[in-house]
């Protein structure tokens, strides 16, 4: 994958197949400090301590179609090679959260990619659930994108799939993103 924000689809899209309610993604990019910390969270059917501890194999997956899972095993090596870290938590009946730390200024990290049409695709992709929430912050104010709000301001007879709530929310996540990632003055 090139683009972060496809590692963020692909690891999130696990956190939808392990049944979860919510799935919190939060992106901070510290210029001063020089790191990106991605933390991906979720209220999922969690992992066992034993699971946990061989899932960065591309040999270990829960999928029966194949054999071979390579998102997490990438996004950690990819961690590890813009001298970041990778740590997952998991517990059984809990969740799973994912921390993933790059040195921001590395060569060989990716572009963010589009986190707009991101989120759009995993709304689309599950309009009924979990909730997604994504925090941006790049030293401005930080961008809040909330599913569950948004459920809340239409009520329940307008699916977030609906052409013209999919369109108003690629609008304020475009917009959002762009006003989170502008210094502040």
């Amino acid at each position: 994958m090139n683009e972060l924000a496809l590692y963020i689809l692909d690891l999130t899209q696990n956190s939808v197949t392990a049944g979860a309610s919510c799935v919190e993604i939060s992106v901070t990019l510290d210029r001063e400090a020089d790191t990106l910390v991605i933390l991906i969270k979720d209220d999922g059917c969690g992992m066992s301590k034993e699971f946990v501890a061989k899932v960065t194999s591309p040999f270990t997956t829960t999928r029966k179609t194949r054999k071979v899972g390579l998102g997490i095993p990438m996004i950690k090596q990819l961690c590890e090679m813009c001298e970041g870290t990778f740590r997952i938590e998991s517990e059984l009946g809990k969740g799973t959260t994912l921390h993933l730390e790059f040195q921001l200024s590395h060569v060989d990290l990716p572009p963010m990619g589009d986190l707009a049409e991101t989120m759009t695709a995993l709304v689309i992709g599950s309009p009924d659930k979990p909730d997604f929430r994504l925090v941006y912050s790049e030293g401005a104010e930080p961008y809040v994108f909330d599913t569950a709000m948004i459920r809340q301001v239409l009520g329940e007879d307008v699916p977030l799939n609906t052409p013209e709530v999919v369109l108003w929310m690629q609008d304020d996540l475009r917009e959002g993103l762009a006003q989170a990632a502008t210094p502040v003055q």
